[in-house]
């Protein structure tokens, strides 16, 4: 295999950008004995310091040394509940990294026969589904080769195009019908071994019935694998490389689905060789293998061409949309308002000109994710198995990809692979949570949690929530108060885009602070229906939860306070720092673990210094919905090639903050209280480095210009036409007559025309209607 060493990037890579392109293993190495010990032994640490740090710091300070003024003791408490929300919040990191390491050590992958042997006798239909909105081209090219090569019985993959399918602007017109052609160039492109591999198999199926195969037809086979193989070869050569994603593309979803294929090829060679005689039945598993991976049917759908789907602008009314549509049959009318879709009942013998099949699972996959080959399979064959018949929703967290081209990118990745163990973690205690990026989901699961009702007379279907913008966590805990469970499974099959720069990463970031505290109502609903039907619901599965939905909102007032306010000297204590020292040695090593340097614990920390007014913004939003219980509008990732411009208040609070550190640390060493001082010294300088590091000076000065000057920027309207004068004969609407019941626009009220006293008086009235206005 060529792999792609060196190209050209769009992007200019910045330095301190990430050189390494190579992911992480799929399956993860097993921890060690020694390692793990030493994580349960962080975990009784960080417990163990905090209660050294309220006895013989507060309890001392009330009860050895006497009553305290009012303003101390508002500030004791004060600071013991900041210092307790973050130790519980470092507490749960250890708790989940604990149950990843003892899910890692135990994990044990399927051999591959035994794969092959379970869809020869099962296989089911999966359908793919990938919300897009403005996306490039390219990018969703990408995802859906690299779903539509999976291996599988019965694949649809549908590309759920969310934008205007009128635009008015060219380049966006051009974009989006580079958009709709990506499923009939796809399926152009998988015609030939499609075709060549599906009558291989039939004529391999038709053939003599022998227990073993001949020879020749092994070797025939193994030319098969080899053809394979090196026609992915030459689509991973044709393929362009843009940037690091394209890298990870040709190599890890081309080249390796060929590498592996040849390397079946050679097997087969080599048992034939050595004089082992095939099985017929094996040869028809690898005939399947080949005809399987290349089957796959693509299609376009989009919903806002019909006036009968939902339109409301977030990812979740996409998905629900097409799902609301499955298994059935329907006809299309045209109407006023655009063409609509009526069900065809069943038993009806005028046929129907749309048909959607159903399916037994679906997969959701973002449209700038990416999935390695046996992705379907391996996480099908898990909710296949008896033991996870309740099982809603599986999926692997996505990883990042390798060699981001800035700085901000890399660390932004860094986050992402730490929370992917954090998200293994989590399922060892069962409080696991449907990650939206991709994910498999047992279609009858999704039947018991939809929600239904009737707009404009169109039935509306929720499968998945849209009430805030992470859809995906209110799922979860949907699906868990119907008595399903959500698993991820233990290894690293796909990954997904990061924001490359602060601007992209601000949209990102926002959302998925917003809506956390809207869903805790619904898991104390979860909790009392488990309880109700005998379940057992463990406190730390609670806790993990609890800290996952609300830790943002708690840590960033939290860190709020801890920067503001001048707390007293006397509560400072090293068992502060004893206590976070098991979380932060933790991190460290987590991030070694996944490829990065210890010291980026530094630079995440200061990363987080700088988004704080970002994760206090979507912590407000959540506190305006709850308010005025009116949704938040979804934010998309911009996955644009330029920079993202920064909104003017996410740059200004990063100077405020450093500014106030500053101040803060002049105040505090003028009046020797060295520990404030040491604090904010600390904040000031990693807040500074991040500053430079992933915003940039001269982005920074740009964006408050942009952000300065925008308002006095007024857009320039389109002049309307002039009037035409009124037509002589105006021609009534009559398909608004008959589908609204009036002519269009807004329902009419009748309008009793004023007499005005110079006009004409109206001739007399016959004498029978002058009597009946009387009566």
């Amino acid at each position: 295999m060529s792999s792609t060493s060196t190209y050209s990037p769009a992007r200019k890579r910045q330095w301190g950008a990430e050189r390494r392109t190579e992911p992480l293993p799929t399956v993860h190495p097993k921890p060690s004995d020694r390692k793990i010990t030493w994580s349960r032994v962080a975990i009784v640490a960080t417990i163990v310091f905090w209660a050294i740090y309220v006895v013989t710091t507060i309890i001392r300070q009330f009860l050895v040394l006497g009553t305290q003024d009012f303003r101390f003791t508002m500030e004791a408490i004060g600071y013991t509940v900041v210092v307790t929300f973050l130790t519980f919040s470092a507490l749960m990191y250890l708790v989940a990294r604990q149950g990843a390491l003892q899910r890692f050590q135990k994990h044990v992958r399927v051999p591959r026969a035994e794969l092959d042997r379970h869809f020869a006798q099962h296989q089911p239909s999966i359908t793919v589904l990938v919300p897009s909105y403005a996306e490039e081209p390219e990018v969703v090219r990408m995802t859906l080769l690299s779903a539509a090569l999976q291996e599988f019985p019965s694949m649809r993959v549908v590309l759920l195009v969310d934008d205007n399918p009128n635009p008015t602007d060219p380049a966006t017109a051009e974009r989006l019908n580079a958009t709709r052609a990506l499923a009939d160039s796809i399926t152009g492109q998988l015609a030939e071994p499609r075709f060549r591999f599906t009558d291989a198999l039939l004529r391999f199926e038709l053939g003599d019935e022998r227990a073993f195969v001949s020879d020749e037809d092994a070797l025939e086979l193994a030319d098969h694998y080899r053809w394979a193989a090196e026609w992915l070869y030459a689509q991973a050569d044709a393929h362009g490389i843009d940037d690091h994603v394209d890298v990870f593309f040709a190599d890890q979803v081309l080249r390796a689905l060929g590498d592996e294929l040849a390397l079946t090829a050679e097997a087969v060679t080599a048992a034939v060789g050595e004089g082992a005689a095939l099985t017929s039945e094996r040869v028809a598993q690898l005939y399947r293998r080949l005809a399987w991976t290349f089957d796959a049917e693509l299609m376009i759908f989009e919903r806002k061409k019909w006036a009968s789907l939902s339109h409301e602008a977030n990812k979740a009314m996409n998905l629900n949309a097409y799902i609301g549509l499955m298994g059935g049959t329907y006809r299309v009318e045209e109407t006023p308002d655009g063409p609509i879709l009526n069900a065809v009942p069943a038993g009806s013998r005028r046929p129907g000109d749309i048909e959607i099949p159903d399916s037994d699972f679906l997969l959701t996959l973002d449209a700038d994710s990416i999935l390695l080959r046996e992705y379907c399979l391996r996480l099908t064959y898990f909710l296949q198995q008896p033991d996870n018949a309740r099982v809603a929703v599986t999926q692997t967290p996505y990883s990042s990809f390798r060699g981001a081209g800035t700085r901000i990118e890399r660390l932004a990745g860094a986050t992402t692979d730490i929370q992917h163990i954090l998200h293994q973690g989590k399922s060892f205690y069962g409080a696991t949570f449907w990650v939206g990026a991709n994910a498999v989901i047992r279609k009858r699961a999704l039947e018991d949690i939809v929600e239904t009702e009737w707009v404009g007379g169109f039935e509306v279907r929720r499968y998945i929530q849209d009430r805030t913008v992470i859809e995906d966590t209110e799922s979860s805990i949907d699906l868990g108060t119907h008595g399903w469970t959500l698993v991820n499974y233990p290894e690293r099959l796909s990954y997904s885009a990061t924001p490359p720069d602060f601007g992209s990463l601000i949209v990102q970031r926002r959302r998925w602070a917003n809506g956390g505290l809207l869903i805790l109502p619904k898991l104390w609903k979860q909790v009392r229906e488990r309880k109700r039907r005998g379940e057992t619901v463990s406190r730390i599965e609670l806790l993990l939860r609890v800290n996952y939905m609300a830790s943002i909102c708690w840590a960033s007032f939290g860190l709020v306070f801890l920067l503001a306010y001048p707390y007293d000297g006397r509560l400072l204590s090293p068992m502060v720092l004893l206590a976070a020292l098991p979380y932060f040695i933790s991190q460290a090593s987590d991030l070694r673990y996944a490829g990065y340097k210890a010291t980026d614990i530094f630079r995440i920390y200061g990363f987080n210094l700088i988004l704080l007014p970002v994760n206090l913004a979507g912590v407000l939003k959540s506190i305006q919905q709850s308010l005025t219980g009116k949704k938040i509008p979804f934010a998309r990732t911009p996955k644009v090639k330029n920079r993202t411009a920064s909104p003017l208040l996410y740059v200004i609070a990063p100077l405020a903050i450093i500014a106030f550190s500053l101040f803060t640390l002049w105040r505090d060493w003028n009046a020797h209280n060295w520990g404030n001082a040491a604090f904010a010294a600390f904040n000031a300088t990693l807040a500074i480095w991040s500053l430079v590091a992933y915003i940039g000076i001269w982005n920074t000065i740009v964006d408050i210009f942009l952000g300065l000057t925008k308002p006095l920027y007024v857009e320039k309207k389109r002049k309307r036409s002039a009037p035409a004068s009124a037509p002589v004969t105006e021609s009534i609407d009559w398909r608004s007559v008959l589908y609204h019941g009036h002519a269009g626009g807004d329902v009419p009220h009748f309008e009793r025309t004023a007499v005005r006293d110079d006009a004409p008086a109206a001739p007399d009235a016959p004498a029978v209607d002058g009597e009946r206005q009387a009566a």
